[in-house]
């Protein structure tokens, strides 16, 4: 059984435009980033498009059941439709200790509705949906769900957007610190999981506000008053 690289990060999805956007950024911030897909040779293009655009990355790309347990915290970064087959589908791969980070979001857009409304899910969340489906030992983090792909690839520039990050704390901490590695990312303490739910709505009014004020390259949101 392969032992998961601590310091690497693993990235199912990672061939959508966040999911490669993260990518990016933690690969330029050092870190040796795993692509996940459900076709290898599309976690194998995407991987080649990080190294060209970050020289001298370490960055690989594998079907998404080998790279599950290639690290330790591994990013589902999939439409919520994708999301309950894709941790169906790489259960087996999952170790104890390893953490996984929820990033769906329940949008309408899953029944052929619009993007600025979400459905209910019977767990609360698609991270406690995420949870009922992991094996026992293995934690589930939600974060990430509001942050601009666009952003994210602008690797010049900032990208500015709080993270709430909501889970158990020892696994939750562990995933505040990845938004070190992204200039203008902050973590913030988002309590137990079911927070998720919240968060996850969030995801919606922040789509229908970029309609709104037309902001091609994503809003974010910033909380003021936290001590420093």
């Amino acid at each position: 059984m392969t032992t998961p690289n601590s310091d690497a990060i693993s990235i199912l999805g990672g061939t959508g435009d966040q999911g490669l956007g993260l990518a990016l950024r933690f690969a330029k911030a050092g870190r040796p980033v795993v692509i996940g897909s459900r076709k290898e040779d599309r976690a194998l293009a995407a991987a080649a498009e990080v190294k060209q655009k970050v020289p001298g990355a370490e960055v690989s790309g594998f079907e998404n059941s080998e790279a599950t347990p290639k690290a330790r915290i591994v990013i589902l970064s999939v439409p919520f439709e994708h999301t309950a087959g894709t941790v169906k589908a790489i259960k087996e791969a999952l170790q104890p200790g390893q953490i996984v980070v929820s990033m769906a979001v329940p949008l309408a857009t899953a029944i052929g509705d619009g993007a600025v409304r979400t459905l209910g899910i019977w767990q609360g969340s698609a991270a406690e949906m995420v949870k009922t489906l992991v094996p026992k030992g293995v934690e589930v983090v939600s974060a990430f769900q509001n942050v601009s792909a666009h952003r994210l690839q602008e690797l010049a520039d900032p990208v500015e957007c709080d993270v709430l990050v909501s889970g158990a704390k020892d696994a939750r901490d562990e995933v505040s610190a990845l938004c070190e590695l992204v200039p203008g990312l902050r973590a913030i303490n988002g309590g137990p999981l079911s927070n998720a739910k919240i968060v996850e709505e969030m995801t919606a009014l922040l789509i229908g506000l970029n309609i709104r004020y037309k902001v091609k390259e994503g809003l974010g949101f910033r909380l003021t008053g936290l001590p420093e």
